[in-house]
């Protein structure tokens, strides 16, 4: 029992996550106890770091004071708290999305033809309580109605409602990539590499995992032209998992109680706009 123990403390530790044990023995019975913290504060480096940055990001973008602490942080994070590269970061993206979402945020209205494809939907939570999302690969088609521009708000549109259901102890998400009847009419490059632009460049550290299913063959040819444009840190986040172990693999971060229907869990899907 002590070594199954010290087996799960030796996996949650290298998961990055704290975890405490206590064992009790008495005769031939073994209590043991985990407590999995989740909780990530702000280090005093960290905070050392933010306030300078804040200065600097202010002075050339005053609008920039509604930014929180913790975007700060996710900027400062994704460039390993190198101040005056998270800032260039920070103040390119603020532009970015001044011109996509000059309203602040997209709207339903704006994005008609792509949720017309019914292809992403939000789910429930993973056992750290990060929200899910599912993408259904097979109804992604490339759209000349509304154009590469209409997609980049529809990807603006569904991070932003995932970002929604965060909190600042918990600021990352979970998506599920399903590419069951995935064809050549999906294979869209161009959107892909957009969408993951999108997620490295303005989202930083909110992807906590993207799980990719049902892959066929087909993919990988498109796979070798979409991974160069992938960062190091968010490939150590992609994970393909072969069918035979989709339920296990599935089940070690979500409750079946979370798990969409037809993955043999007891959550309807709702599209992503509805949610």
């Amino acid at each position: 029992m002590e070594g199954k123990v010290k087996a799960v403390a030796k996996e949650l530790n290298n998961n990055g996550i704290h975890f405490e044990t206590k064992l009790q023995q008495e005769e031939e019975s073994v209590t043991q106890e985990i407590q999995v913290k989740c909780d990530d504060k702000i280090s005093e480096e960290e905070k050392n770091k933010i306030c300078l940055m804040r200065a600097l990001v202010e002075k050339q973008d005053p609008s920039s004071k509604e930014v929180d602490d913790f975007e700060i942080r996710r900027f400062l994070r994704a460039r390993d708290l190198d101040v005056d590269k998270a800032t260039a970061m920070l103040l390119k993206c603020l532009k970015w999305k001044k011109n996509i979402a000059p309203n602040g945020s997209i709207s339903a209205s704006e994005i008609p033809n792509q949720i017309a494809h019914n292809k992403m939907f939000m789910q429930g939570v993973d056992k750290q309580g990060r929200p899910i999302a599912v993408i259904l690969g097979a109804r992604h088609f490339h759209n000349k109605l509304g154009g590469f521009g209409e997609f980049k708000r529809f990807v603006v549109f569904a991070l932003d409602k995932l970002c929604s259901r965060t909190s600042p102890s918990r600021e990352k998400f979970v998506v599920i990539a399903d590419l069951q009847g995935f064809g050549y009419a999906n294979s869209d490059a161009r959107a892909y590499i957009g969408a993951l632009s999108i997620l490295q460049d303005c989202y930083p550290e909110r992807l906590e995992k993207l799980i990719l299913v049902h892959v066929p063959y087909l993919f990988w040819t498109m796979w070798k032209i979409v991974c160069p444009f992938i960062d190091n840190k968010t490939k150590k986040k992609i994970t393909f998992v072969e069918n035979k172990r989709l339920m296990t693999t599935l089940l070690e971060d979500i409750d079946e109680s979370q798990l969409p229907e037809f993955y043999g869990g007891e959550m309807p899907l709702v599209p992503i706009h509805e949610a």
